[in-house]
């Protein structure tokens, strides 16, 4: 676990920030089970530094990288992106706290005049509960609890995490080590198994976006 691995020569929180190091790329937490795909701005860090932390350029930054992981890793054409506000109530205009419309909302105006559909933010006390996650390609929580609460309560034991913007392919399951339950004979497989399936779709989708960026007439042309 991430406490377990800390040493000299590791002190990342986690797989995620490692491999953001490691491999090309602007890694970006993503969770995923069949057609819910949560991302997240911020990932490992204390609650009381995410504010900090959301800033304009990396709202843009894993915004494009969400964009560009539909599009190439999951082959949707023209992706619809939801993002979750940060405060109760994304502020209430500004009553309780700004940066839903002083960071997030400009941050989204701008990506969706650069051509990305990317709508919100949205209160996410209620996003989840109303099934309006349902109307998108994937959500952006804010920070780890906002995203993965609503995930593993809907997705447990199917889902996958998935680290989008590499250049190399990671899934993995969507749980711990759950020593707790070592040599029992109760883990459950599954998500490791869905996490391998995912694994062998995004290359297949990968070939398959490279293809068709290389000769789009080409690929028209098979597919008909």
């Amino acid at each position: 676990n991430k406490y377990n691995i800390q040493s000299e020569e590791f002190h990342f929180p986690g797989h995620t920030d490692y491999l953001d190091q490691e491999l090309e790329g602007d890694a970006l937490m993503l969770m995923v089970q069949d057609g819910l795909r949560v991302g997240l701005f911020t990932d490992h860090i204390p609650v009381n530094e995410v504010s900090n932390h959301l800033t304009e350029a990396l709202i843009h930054k894993k915004i494009e990288t969400v964009h560009k992981t539909l599009i190439q890793d999951f082959g949707i054409t023209r992706p619809k992106i939801a993002v979750l506000g940060l405060n109760p109530h994304c502020g209430d205009n500004g009553v309780i706290g700004k940066e839903d419309d002083v960071v997030i909302k400009p941050a989204l105006k701008k990506m969706f005049d650069k051509g990305i559909m990317v709508f919100g933010p949205f209160s996410a006390d209620s996003f989840f509960g109303l099934s309006q996650y349902e109307k998108y390609d994937a959500v952006i929580a804010n920070y780890h609890d906002q995203g993965l609460v609503p995930f593993k309560t809907l997705s447990f034991g199917n889902g996958v995490n998935y680290t989008a913007g590499l250049n190399k392919i990671r899934t993995s399951p969507d749980h711990g080590t759950a020593y707790e339950i070592a040599g029992k004979g109760e883990a459950d497989y599954n998500s490791f198994k869905e996490a391998v399936y995912l694994a062998i779709d995004v290359y297949n989708n990968r070939n398959e976006h490279k293809e068709l960026v290389k000769n789009p007439l080409k690929t028209k042309q098979k597919q008909l």
